[in-house]
């Protein structure tokens, strides 16, 4: 039977795979499970997957060219995430190993997470909690609505998109920002990022994470901004140059700032940041539902079934390179194929 290696820990089992992928994982497979809650290094995750035909993986599981060299039988490695920056695809494909990711699941729950971000610092929610909690009376502060705001959405893929809904629904006026995608919904405008920084109450990062995108949100887009904007990331921490980002709040430039991400391990936002009396920040939980976790475990089972079968599944990065598959599939007298 086909043996697979899950790598994650079982508070990370619990809270971003859960039992009915489980089931499912082991219907299909032999499943060893990660006992220990200590990260993994590549020498301990090697001495793991040995014996193993695929690895799935928690995102902080990181794979290069010396630990696919320790797994000469490794057919897969199926990342239960959409994000493979830390998996060096290339040397996976020189050795014949295929790597699959999972669809993004969270679009809905990190959009309404931007949402919510949005009404917190435009409503001062969490600093009336704080003043509670901390047996004060908070100072009844005038908010803002909403409606009639405006808008600036960086980046308008699937999230973007969504987001672009909901605020429009609100009564937003929407701005959209991304030289890859174009916006067709007439409650949309499309507009170069420089006017959308000028123009937006809320500014909110959801543009990819690449080398173009790296400081993104710089000091020069920070003092473009419209003086008391609100800017909030969804995306990933190295959109933004935090120092930047400091002396904009340090200065009163923005009138706050909502963060889900940073460049703390785990893209958890750092403590410097959400530290800050305008920051309102949360651990990474934009797409922490059971809904959005769900969809991707389960999308490494129906990965890992395919490939039992000696097919390439859906979510394959590198289908083309994957000769170890095929060769498992003439073993087994199956044609492999498949998208």
């Amino acid at each position: 039977m086909t043996t697979v290696l899950l790598t994650h820990g079982p508070s990370a089992l619990a809270n971003y795979y859960g039992e009915r992928a489980l089931s499912g994982l082991r219907a299909v497979a032999s499943v060893r499970l990660n006992p220990s809650e200590q990260p993994w290094t590549h020498h301990t995750l090697a001495l793991a997957a040995q014996g193993c035909d695929i690895v799935v993986s928690y995102r902080l599981s990181g794979a290069d060219a010396a630990l696919f060299d320790r797994l000469p039988n490794l057919l897969a490695w199926c990342r239960c995430a959409v994000d493979i920056r830390n998996i060096d695809v290339d040397a996976a494909s020189a050795r014949g190993i295929l790597v699959t990711r999972a669809s993004p699941g969270f679009v809905v729950s990190v959009a309404e997470w931007v949402i919510g971000a949005m009404v917190d610092l435009a409503r001062g929610i969490s600093d009336a909690v704080l003043d509670y909690r901390s047996g004060r009376v908070p100072v009844a502060r005038l908010g803002r609505e909403l409606r009639g705001a405006t808008l600036g959405i960086v980046g308008y893929g699937l999230i973007g998109r969504r987001v672009a809904e909901i605020g429009a629904a609100l009564g937003m006026r929407v701005l959209v920002s991304d030289p890859y995608a174009r916006a067709t919904d007439p409650s949309v405008q499309q507009v170069e990022f420089a006017a959308l920084l000028a123009q937006a109450d809320h500014v909110v990062c959801l543009a990819v994470a690449n080398a173009a995108t790296e400081n993104l949100f710089d000091a020069a887009a920070f003092a473009a901004m419209r003086p008391g904007a609100c800017f909030v990331n969804a995306s990933r921490g190295n959109l933004v140059d935090e120092a930047a980002l400091l002396v904009a709040l340090d200065r009163g430039r923005l009138a706050g700032c909502a963060l889900d991400v940073g460049r703390e391990p785990d893209q958890m936002p750092s403590v410097a940041l959400a530290r800050h009396p305008r920051v309102v920040a949360t651990p990474h939980i934009g797409g922490l539902t059971p809904q959005a976790i769900e969809h991707q475990a389960l999308e490494t089972v129906a990965q890992v079934a395919e490939i039992v079968r000696g097919r390439i599944p859906p979510g394959a990065v590198n289908a083309g390179q994957a000769s170890r598959l095929a060769a498992y599939a003439a073993r087994q007298g199956r044609t492999g194929g498949g998208e």
